[in-house]
């Protein structure tokens, strides 16, 4: 079982383990006749001088200072600081001799090299530092950079709803003007994917049985439509078994087919298969189109296209591979996505 270590936790642990073995390096280093009491000057020492410069650099010089005005006025800064602690460091090593002479006539002295120790200090806390710096900003760009993606696909998303009920009930409409009797599955029809797109296109993801049922749902619905205007075709191999999706990723390319292949296309035909394997899909549309919408529409035009595209290149980056023509009186769409 992987345990998560909190940030705030991480750096306790590393001040622990960091000053533990300061601290036995310093008293390993003052081992002699007057051990204790250099054990007791030294730990005074780190407790008040080693630890807050180290504390001081981390914390407020780097992420403030140097952040915001840049290095010259953060190692101007880091001088001051080690001026300041130095004065402390002699000052204070000053009151223990006094005491420690007082108390049992023995007076560790100044041999402790103080100097040194605060040097290292100081080195090694601007590396520490520096090295969360830098992976702060970086923490910091991916966040940012996550968050735009995510504005992205959530506008690409408030799309989507939109343009497709809008697409389904110009069909009903068509439906109550010519064929009324049909008006009413239609309508049912158009419940059952309205459901789908309130309760389940704001997940992140959603089984791929339940995507493919909505394409068939759709189909369905189209064929209804046009009855015997329009050719059909409708093929799915395999079985989705247990896949996850993005909800509505599909839908888009079928729908382009029915919006750009009826109407004046003489003898027109959609063609889609759907191919279902244990690590993805492909998924093959084709329709047919006449001259006039292949030189006005172009490859990829139209909302819907566009917006499936870009979809794909933000979920499914190096996992897809999407193809689009028009040539010989056919728009094709043919994609292959990997869901494993």
């Amino acid at each position: 079982m992987k345990v998560h270590i909190s940030e705030t936790h991480q750096k306790i642990l590393f001040h622990v383990g960091l000053w533990s073995i300061w601290l036995y390096l310093s008293l390993a280093s003052a081992r002699d006749e007057e051990f204790w009491d250099r054990a007791i000057l030294i730990t005074s020492l780190i407790v008040t001088t080693h630890i807050p410069l180290f504390l001081v650099n981390t914390e407020w010089l780097i992420p403030k200072i140097l952040n915001r005005k840049g290095a010259v006025y953060y190692f101007w800064s880091l001088f001051a600081a080690f001026l300041a602690f130095s004065l402390i460091h002699y000052g204070l090593i000053n009151v223990i001799d006094d005491f420690l002479l007082q108390m049992d006539g023995h007076k560790p002295g100044k041999s402790i090299k103080g100097i040194l120790a605060l040097i290292m200090v100081a080195a090694i806390s601007t590396g520490y530092g520096l090295l969360n710096y830098v992976m702060g900003q970086e923490k910091r760009q991916q966040e940012q950079k996550q968050e735009r993606l995510q504005s992205e696909l959530s506008f690409l998303r408030s799309q989507i709803s939109p343009h497709f009920i809008f697409n389904i009930l110009n069909s009903i409409v068509y439906l109550i003007r010519s064929k009324s009797e049909l008006a009413e599955p239609v309508t049912l029809k158009l419940s059952e994917l309205m459901r789908y797109i309130l309760y389940e296109s704001d997940h992140a993801h959603i089984s791929l049985e339940k995507e493919v049922s909505y394409l068939k749902n759709y189909v369905e619905l189209q064929q209804v439509r046009f009855e015997e205007d329009v050719e059909v075709r409708f093929v799915t191999e395999g079985e989705a078994a247990g896949q996850m999706i993005e909800p509505m990723l599909l839908i888009p390319f079928v729908e382009n087919a029915f919006k750009h292949g009826v109407g004046m296309v003489q003898h027109p035909v959609i063609d889609i298969r759907l191919q279902m394997t244990k690590s993805g899909l492909t998924l093959s549309v084709q329709n047919k189109i006449t001259p006039d919408i292949a030189i006005q529409d172009g490859v990829g035009s139209g909302i819907g296209l566009k917006n499936v595209t870009r979809r794909l290149e933000l979920l499914y980056p190096e996992k897809h591979q999407l193809t689009i023509k028009n040539e010989d009186g056919w728009f094709t769409v043919m994609l292959f996505l990997t869901l494993s």
